[in-house]
């Protein structure tokens, strides 16, 4: 099986290290192409108005100046070209894709490229605590629960064009409570702000700044299994089509 592997925190964060030894427990040949340095809340956004550079840091790991998504494209077009990887897995992310997470998530966004060219695709992601989002994080759960998770999904059927988004809770290994199949849930996060300060010359600049949410519990999400301690598995689908206001909307047309 050839595995490609990617992340959004570029290839030196350590959740790339935590990655290639998920992968190595599943395969020996793993391929790495990530981003040259961090992309977190890129998306699915694409270099179009510059060029990319492809940097060489060992037999089979690379580095794209450019998005998560340019870091898919650029290995199955150029360096995985002599063949395409059977499983594409991009993370692990550090801090949780959960909820709305995912429209913003190059980690999500990298999987859904590989979901969009036929290959099945993870993002994983391991939720930080609360309470100290600028500390170091601990992927011991990620490290100890990958291949756990990830070896069920490689025997199961997929329904095409879709991607599968695994979040390891921030509690201990031996903590986890299990391994919960959700949907998707929902937060606010209306709380959206622009920091205005100056630079040395008086110039101003600006920072988005987004005030902390708490967790929002209110059923069966992946919001839920993830604060209640599971490892919460998503399926995650490219098409977006809201299919119950296609009659609405042909109605409103007629």
């Amino acid at each position: 099986m050839r595995i490609l592997l990617t992340n959004d925190d570029g290839i030196h964060a350590p959740g790339m290290t935590v990655l290639e030894a998920i992968a190595a427990t599943l395969s020996d040949d793993v391929t790495v192409v990530a981003p040259i340095e961090e992309q977190s809340g890129t998306g699915r956004s694409l270099t179009l108005t510059r060029p990319m550079r492809l940097k060489r840091f060992g037999e089979k790991r690379f580095a794209v100046t450019g998005t998560p998504t340019d870091a898919v494209m650029m290995a199955l077009t150029e360096v995985m070209k002599d063949g395409k990887p059977d499983l594409i897995l991009s993370g692990v992310n550090r801090g949780a894709n959960l909820g709305e997470d995912v429209h913003y998530s190059g980690t999500v966004s990298a999987a859904m490229e590989g979901a969009l060219a036929g290959i099945r695709s993870v993002a994983l992601s391991q939720r930080y605590p609360d309470h100290a989002p600028g500390e170091r994080v601990s992927f011991a759960t990620a490290e100890a629960w990958g291949e756990r998770v990830l070896r069920p999904l490689l025997d199961s059927q997929w329904s095409p064009r879709t991607m599968v988004n695994v979040n390891f809770p921030p509690v201990a290994p031996d903590q986890v409570r299990g391994v919960r199949v959700v949907p998707q849930g929902l937060r606010d996060y209306g709380r959206a702000r622009m920091e205005k300060r100056s630079d040395p010359r008086g110039f101003p600049y600006y920072w988005l700044a987004m005030d902390r949410v708490p967790l929002s519990v209110t059923g069966e999400t992946d919001l839920d299994a993830s604060a209640e301690g599971y490892v919460s598995v998503t399926p995650l689908q490219v098409d977006m089509t809201h299919r119950s206001s296609l009659d609405m909307l042909r109605a409103v047309y007629a």
